[in-house]
């Protein structure tokens, strides 16, 4: 069994505090607890009661306001007339039309001009071919005439003129020559009138073989197979 300790000054002075400040909390509890009943009474609501309502005063007459004079409203201005949109499909469609009528008029004028050219072309090509065979007939007969010439001054050498032989008369003979240019035979066409004369030229064309001739594969040979040939005294 443990002694008994008896408490401490300090221990003593804190439990009497402690003891001191609750007497002194329940006494404030008291205090207040009571004060608090005694001041609080219940309010109590009365009402009146009427036997009948009290006639309500006539209602005041409110004031007649005239109304202002409402201005007429000013008549509205005119609409614009609508602007009329440009139809774009149709221009377009014409513009379209516009172009495909100035390609089908291109068109036709080159169709137009190309045939033009070819007909142009055509006549400077039908026209160089006459040309070019009127150069060729005019070179042909040209060489025809030089050898004609040259046949008929070589029977020239031959003829022997009549000492009585008057005037310029012209005999004319048919010449038929051979590829050698031997005379086959040589009939007088057309007489001089002076058969003297007429007798000398035949005399010269036989002497005069072989005539000169064109080469045989000359395209004009042919043309010396018979000839004409005129002759004058004084040729």
């Amino acid at each position: 069994m443990s002694a008994y300790r008896y408490p401490t000054p300090s221990e003593k002075i804190i439990s009497s505090a402690f003891t001191l400040g609750v007497h002194l909390l329940f006494a404030m509890f008291l205090v207040f607890g009571l004060t608090w009943q005694r001041q609080y009474r219940p309010e109590v609501n009365s009402v009146d009661l009427w036997a009948s309502l009290p006639s309500s005063p006539p209602p005041v007459p409110l004031p007649v306001v005239k109304p202002e004079p409402v201005a007429p409203p000013e008549p509205a201005a005119p609409a614009p007339p609508p602007i009329a949109k440009p139809d774009i499909a149709l221009k377009d469609k014409t513009a379209n039309e516009a172009h495909a009528s100035d390609e089908k008029r291109r068109e036709e004028e080159k169709r137009q001009q190309e045939l033009e050219a070819q007909q142009r072309i055509a006549q400077e090509q039908a026209q160089a071919k006459q040309n070019l065979a009127a150069q060729q007939s005019a070179a042909r007969q040209a060489e025809i005439d030089r050898y004609k010439h040259a046949i008929s001054e070589r029977i020239k050498r031959f003829i022997v003129v009549p000492p009585d032989m008057q005037g310029n008369p012209e005999a004319e003979f048919t010449v038929r020559v051979l590829p050698g240019g031997e005379v086959l035979s040589a009939p007088l066409k057309k007489s001089s009138g002076v058969p003297a004369y007429d007798n000398a030229v035949e005399r010269a064309i036989l002497k005069a073989q072989p005539l000169p001739l064109p080469p045989p594969d000359s395209p004009i040979f042919n043309e010396f197979r018979e000839l004409t040939l005129a002759f004058r005294p004084q040729q």
